[in-house]
């Protein structure tokens, strides 16, 4: 389905989250670009300058804004913006040529794929970490551990007239049940739609939308009977608020963690997570050098909130962008 696109090792290292996600599309500068040596560490050559503008996922853009903070420390010249409108509308934006960089949390579609083709945009997909959506729950909801795909098919697809947890399952109370989850510009949205529904964009709509994820805590844990869902990196950052709940894929309950997004134990809604560049930006070599460092720190720029590539994946995403 397509739908109107419109604005949506390990370190002790955690980037700012929820300083990012605050607002529908919150802005940071920050400077810095270099290249680092590996996933240890290592030095740039400080003498790079420009400009580096990207936009779009919600979840992924504190990923490109942690990466920022490493680099300007060793590439002080080098100014990065990081905005956050939602996968579709970064989309918009890198397909009309205003940004360098498209964060993604689902791969690019055909509409936007001719978008790009259209304004004459080519581009690389890199895949820079893993990622689940997580089902959560208010605080006070102590009868819902599990819930099956057919059971949130049941939630969640259009027309659904779900409206108690007892309609559910017979063992749950009659408590009413509320719904929060991301606004139809999220790439979350786009990915959780179509593995729980079958279809991408088929969804209930009587729901609270927003591509704002603090909105979905916020009508999560004002609700005893709330439900909703985004990206599992928030959902850990929330854990005093919210309960995550365990889902069945077909092969018994398994919760989301990095070990069973990265492992691929925890279907159907584990996912990559992308960063596109533009074919011409790459030939600047601060945007090139960018990248380049985000891979190399991929782990550090992870920390405890994402799940890193694993070692055939980076692989993979080094590939793409020395052959670019």
């Amino acid at each position: 389905m397509t739908h109107p696109r419109g604005g949506n090792g390990e370190t002790s290292y955690v980037p700012p989250r929820l300083a990012l996600v605050a607002g529908l599309i919150a802005l940071l500068l920050v400077s810095g670009c270099g290249r680092s040596g590996g996933d240890s560490g290592g030095t740039g050559s400080g003498d790079l300058s420009g400009r580096v503008t990207a936009d779009g996922s919600s979840t992924v853009g504190p990923f490109v804004t942690a990466a920022a903070e490493l680099f300007r420390k060793t590439e002080g010249g080098v100014e990065i913006t990081v905005g956050i409108s939602g996968t579709g509308g970064g989309f918009e934006r890198f397909c009309r040529g205003e940004t360098d960089l498209s964060d993604a949390s689902r791969p690019i579609e055909a509409d936007e794929a001719g978008a790009c083709r259209k304004e004459g945009v080519e581009y690389v997909e890199l895949q820079v970490a893993n990622d689940g959506i997580a089902v959560v729950v208010n605080k006070d909801n102590d009868w819902a551990t599990c819930l099956t795909v057919a059971q949130l098919n049941e939630i969640w697809k259009p027309g659904s007239k779900v409206g108690s947890w007892q309609d559910i399952d017979p063992g749950f109370p009659d408590e009413r049940l509320t719904l929060a989850g991301p606004g139809t510009d999220s790439g979350t949205f786009d990915f959780f739609t179509k593995a729980i529904n079958g279809e991408e964009g088929a969804s209930r709509t009587d729901y609270n939308a927003s591509e704002n994820d603090n909105v979905i805590v916020q009508a999560v844990s004002g609700d005893k009977g709330g439900l909703g869902y985004f990206g599992l990196s928030y959902a850990e950052q929330n854990q005093d608020k919210l309960r995550t709940l365990e889902v069945d894929g077909g092969s018994g309950c398994v919760a989301p963690s990095r070990e069973t997004v990265q492992s691929g134990e925890y279907q159907p809604l584990s996912r990559p997570l992308f960063v596109y560049v533009k074919s011409d930006a790459l030939k600047r070599p601060e945007v090139k050098a960018f990248l380049e460092f985000m891979l190399d720190r991929q782990t550090e720029i992870a920390g405890n909130l994402f799940v890193p590539l694993t070692s055939e994946q980076l692989d993979k995403a080094r590939a793409e962008l020395t052959q670019a």
